[in-house]
């Protein structure tokens, strides 16, 4: 896709079903900003390449200028309860260069504006979960502290991670924190945030891209989200940009990109950026678990099952 979207496309749109409200997210934080027409919001529940994606409009949107230390400095959570919402509406307002926004909700559950580009994100379940379990075990009890510490949390604290990841497995593929939700604890639902994008993909504002297909192809996805987010470059412009985006690119120079991430996790961002890889979970879930998994994706759309562990074009 290029261009500017249809504003006139038939059908359904999105609107605000849920609100997003525990120890980490509070979705009403976005009556606060105030989108601008070609704001950017990227999207994942978690763990599926949204750093990676962040990365690689980041280089978009700043190839051939002057770049901010680090990268992704103007990039926000906007949901995240952890800095006051008036801090993050005041550096927004601020920004100058075209807006890209970080969300971990579903559509559900954030403004949707047909003049906004929305990137959704996804990834092979199984994936994210070996993903999470690292982000997780790893955090620092003061991360964890402060989280619940929070003013406004709404519901119970952020519990401390299990000592063993399959115990973790049971909870997570079993239990939702939300009570729309089958999955996700302690965070939120992966599944429902996908089915709440896969919904509307149709629409000409929304991009799904795949985490595998990231891997498999770079450049050839970094020229496709410039296409969708109408952005022009010189043709060697895409090849630099998959090249400083790539794993091994990021992780050397990650306190440029995301900032110093000790304060969060056991061993800063070396521990944040793993391994960026899939197929770990091979080694890790048993048949019992494999079982479990099989039962919450019979949940899901077949053709969105299907994407999430193959990836592909999003139809």
């Amino acid at each position: 896709m290029s261009g500017a979207p249809d504003p006139h496309a038939s059908g359904p749109t999105p609107k605000i079903e849920h609100v997003y409200q525990n120890h980490h997210l509070d979705s009403t934080r976005w009556d606060h900003i105030p989108l601008r027409p070609d704001d950017i919001v990227i999207s994942t529940a978690y763990k599926a390449g949204t750093t990676f994606t962040q990365t690689i409009v980041a280089n978009l949107i700043f190839w051939g200028g002057e770049a901010p230390d680090p990268l992704l400095s103007p990039s926000r959570w906007i949901e995240m309860r952890r800095h006051p919402i008036e801090e993050i509406r005041d550096a927004l307002a601020a920004q100058q260069h075209r807006r890209f926004h970080k969300s971990h909700v579903g559509l559900d559950g954030i403004p949707y504006r047909e003049d906004v580009r929305y990137i959704y994100v996804g990834r092979d379940p199984r994936d994210v979960f070996m993903s999470l379990w690292n982000h997780y075990s790893n955090n620092t009890e003061g991360l964890i502290q402060l989280l619940n510490d929070t003013p406004g949390r709404v519901g119970d604290p952020f519990p401390l991670p299990p000592d063993d990841v399959r115990d973790l497995w049971k909870d997570w593929i079993t239990r939702g924190w939300f009570e729309w939700e089958d999955d996700g604890w302690p965070y939120w639902s992966l599944l429902h945030h996908a089915k709440t994008w896969w919904a509307f993909r149709h629409l000409p504002n929304i991009l799904c891209v795949h985490f595998g297909d990231l891997l498999a192809d770079l450049e050839g996805e970094v020229r496709r989200i410039a296409g969708f987010l109408d952005i022009r470059h010189p043709d060697r412009a895409f090849a630099e940009i998959a090249d400083r985006c790539r794993f091994d690119a990021v992780k050397k120079n990650a306190d440029r990109i995301t900032g110093d991430m000790s304060w969060g996790f056991k061993g800063g961002n070396q521990t944040f950026f793993h391994k960026g890889t899939n197929g770990r979970w091979k080694d890790v879930l048993t048949n019992d678990d494999l079982a479990l998994y099989r039962q919450a994706m019979s949940r899901l759309p077949a053709d969105l099952a299907r994407w999430l562990e193959a990836g592909g074009p999003a139809r």
